[in-house]
C-alpha cells in the first residue's frame, strides 16, 4: 500500500520541541509496583532518581524527555500490563511534569500503546512512542503485534488526537523473519499507511549504533519526520542527526555509559555542544 494516502502532516517534531533536530532525554524508570525488580521501594524513591536525571537533561539543555518503565523486566506482553504499572507510570509523569517545562514523552513496555495513551490522555502529555505500530516480530516477550489498530481507536475513543505517535520502523530487541519479505521502504510506507506521526529508525539493540542506511532507507521513503531512537554519542552527531531530524538518547550519557546508571550532566553538556555546533552550521549553510 501506498504511505501517501493522507494529507501530509505537520512536522510534529519541530511543533513539540520547537526545533528540526530535536534531542529527547530517556529516563529509565527504576522498577515499578508489580515488576520481579520492584521491592517494595516508596514511589517517592523512584520520582526522586527520575528526577535528578531530569535535572541533569535541563542543565545540559535537551529539547524533551520520554519516560519508559524499563527496570520492569522481563517485560510483558501488551495485554499483560497490570493497573499498578499504569499507575505508578501515571503518577511519576504527573510529578515530573510540575518539576520541568520540557516536554514529556511516555514508552510503556513492552509495546503497551494503549497504556501509553491513558498516561499521555491524565497528564496532558504530547507524545507516545510504540515499538511495533505496524505488522508483527518475534520478541523476547513472544510474538508481538502491531498495535496501531487498536490504539487508534482508543486514542479516538479519549479525544487524544493531540497525543503524537512516534513509531519504529524497524525495531530493536526482535527477529524480524515474519516480514522479511517485505522491505524497509514497504515498512516504512506501513508505519505511515497507518496514522504514525513520526518514525524512528534504531538499532538491533539499546546503546547500539543505528545504521545510516537505516536512517536514509526511513527518510527516502516518507515525508514524515525521522528520528533515531539508539546509539546515539558524541562521536555519530554529525553523522547521525544531519540526516535525521532528532534522536532519543540515554545510555551514551549516563554514568559510565550504562543504562541503568545516573545521567552524567558532562555527557549531556559535551553531546549538547556538538548538537549546538551542528544547528549553527545547518543554519549558515541555509542563508548562503
Amino acid at each position: 500500500m501506498s504511505g501517501k494516502v493522507f494529507p501530509v502532516k505537520d512536522n510534529f517534531v519541530k511543533e513539540i520541541f520547537g526545533t528540526d533536530k530535536a534531542v529527547i532525554g530517556m529516563i529509565h524508570l527504576k522498577a515499578l509496583p508489580g515488576a520481579p525488580h520492584y521491592k517494595g521501594e516508596s514511589l517517592e524513591s523512584v520520582f526522586e532518581f527520575a528526577l535528578n536525571d531530569v535535572r541533569a537533561y535541563e542543565e545540559g539543555e535537551v529539547d524533551g524527555l520520554i519516560i519508559e518503565n524499563a527496570w520492569d523486566l522481563p517485560f510483558a506482553k501488551p495485554e499483560d500490563i497490570g493497573y499498578e504499572t499504569v499507575a505508578a507510570l501515571s503518577t511519576i509523569a504527573e510529578k515530573l511534569k510540575r518539576e520541568t517545562n520540557l516536554p514529556i514523552g511516555i514508552n510503556c513496555l513492552a509495546n503497551a500503546a494503549i497504556p501509553a495513551l491513558a498516561v499521555a490522555r491524565a497528564n496532558d502529555l504530547p507524545f507516545v512512542r510504540v515499538n511495533q505500530w505496524v505488522n508483527a516480530y518475534v520478541a523476547n516477550e513472544g510474538f508481538m503485534e502491531g498495535q496501531s489498530a487498536k490504539a487508534l481507536r482508543y486514542r479516538s475513543a479519549i479525544k487524544g488526537d493531540d497525543i503524537k505517535i512516534f513509531a519504529d520502523v524497524h525495531v530493536k530487541h526482535g527477529s524480524h523473519s515474519i516480514v522479511a519479505d517485505r522491505s524497509l521502504a514497504d515498512q516504512t510506507h506501513d508505519a505511515v499507511f497507518f496514522d504514525a506521526d513520526v518514525l524512528i529508525a534504531t538499532g538491533t539493540r539499546t546503546g547500539n549504533e543505528t545504521e545510516v542506511d537505516e536512517v536514509e532507507g526511513i527518510k527516502s521513503n516518507t515525508e514524515l519526520p525521522v528520528i533515531v531512537g539508539s546509539g546515539m554519542h558524541t562521536g555519530n552527531v554529525n553523522k547521525i542527526l544531519s540526516i535525521s531530524n532528532g534522536c532519543i538518547v540515554g545510555s551514551s550519557l549516563k554514568k559510565e555509559g550504562l543504562w541503568w546508571n545516573p545521567v552524567d550532566p558532562e555527557r549531556v553538556k559535551e553531546f549538547m555542544e556538538k548538537v549546538k555546533q551542528l544547528r549553527k552550521e545547518e543554519v549558515l549553510v541555509e542563508h548562503e
